[in-house]
């Protein structure tokens, strides 16, 4: 089930609410043949996450949860960065379960969230490694101010009373960023030192891909090395970007002209980068923007501008 962005949490008492932790989306499936742990896009995560998988044994036969898997920095919050380097950041994850989808064999995706949750409360997990994310039952302006204080990307709130919607984004799950970043296809890069320069990213408008950014910041020489590995075998003649080349001055000096588009190579938009930035423009373009790290959990189809 999806999360809906939007500007404005809805308040009342009909919602919960639950920190929105930066990781990978994933579902854990237990047979009696063992783990299944999936992304959201079906990828195994079992090779990478091993220890995860192996806590996960906890779980009754023939269940399936939900949740996220996440790194946790020294203070504790999550650190998308540091789930890239899963090997060598194995103490510091954790994988964070807030939905039970089946028990036992029962399907419980039409039971409502409150009851779902109360049976979640109930599984026998011993191991660190899972958590059962907290739910707040405070009103929408109490639990931003709260997550904007600890420094938090932001809040997902839900109906007490939702379906679980496999694979909808129907509104009854919604979210809101409290800083300014998002995840972006990339469609290309500028070769320099260590393979790339900056990448060149955008969102999707129905089948069109959108420039918004030529992105520098945030790299170090292994995240440059890594990045342009997985962009090598992806290179194409065209430019996937609809909206190229820019037609007009930027005030920012993020315009791709035609001049600045010879510097590119451009790739098939099969990766998803999560990209920081201080805001828009009003030309559609990010002001500032910084790389995170690249996104196997996602869907380049399904990533389109967020409201924040």
């Amino acid at each position: 089930m999806e999360c809906l962005a939007i500007s404005k949490l809805p308040d009342g008492s009909d919602w919960s609410y639950e920190i929105k932790l930066d990781g990978y989306r994933a579902e854990a499936v237990r047979s009696s043949n063992g783990v299944a742990f999936y992304s959201r896009n079906g990828k195994s995560l079992n090779k990478k996450f091993p220890y995860v998988v192996e806590a996960l044994r906890d779980l009754p036969p023939d269940t399936v949860v939900d949740g996220e898997l996440v790194a946790l920095d020294d203070s504790g919050r999550p650190e998308f960065n540091l789930l890239q380097n899963y090997a060598g950041a194995a103490q510091s994850i954790r994988y964070f379960v807030f939905d039970v989808i089946v028990l036992k064999g029962r399907d419980l995706r039409g039971f409502p969230l409150s009851e779902r949750r109360k049976l979640l409360g109930l599984l026998p997990f011993t191991s660190r490694r899972i958590v059962v994310s907290e739910v707040f039952n405070v009103s929408a302006e109490t639990m931003i101010a709260a997550v904007r204080q600890q420094g938090l990307e932001g809040v997902v709130a839900k109906r007490k009373d939702s379906l679980y919607e496999a694979g909808k984004r129907s509104g009854a799950w919604v979210k809101q960023r409290v800083n300014a970043g998002q995840e972006f296809v990339v469609g290309g890069y500028t070769p320099g030192p260590n393979g790339i320069d900056a990448i060149v990213v955008g969102y999707y408008r129905g089948r069109d891909l959108i420039y918004v950014a030529r992105t520098r910041n945030g790299f170090v020489p292994a995240s440059r090395r890594s990045v342009f590995q997985k962009l090598s075998g992806l290179k194409t003649d065209k430019c996937p970007f609809i909206n190229l080349p820019d037609t007009r001055k930027a005030r920012w000096g993020e315009a791709m002209t035609a001049e600045k588009m010879k510097e590119c190579v451009w790739v098939r938009p099969e990766l998803v980068a999560q990209i920081e930035f201080l805001e828009w423009t009003d030309a559609d373009h990010l002001r500032h923007s910084k790389f995170i790290g690249l996104r196997e959990d996602k869907d380049p189809r399904q990533v389109v501008k967020e409201k924040i």
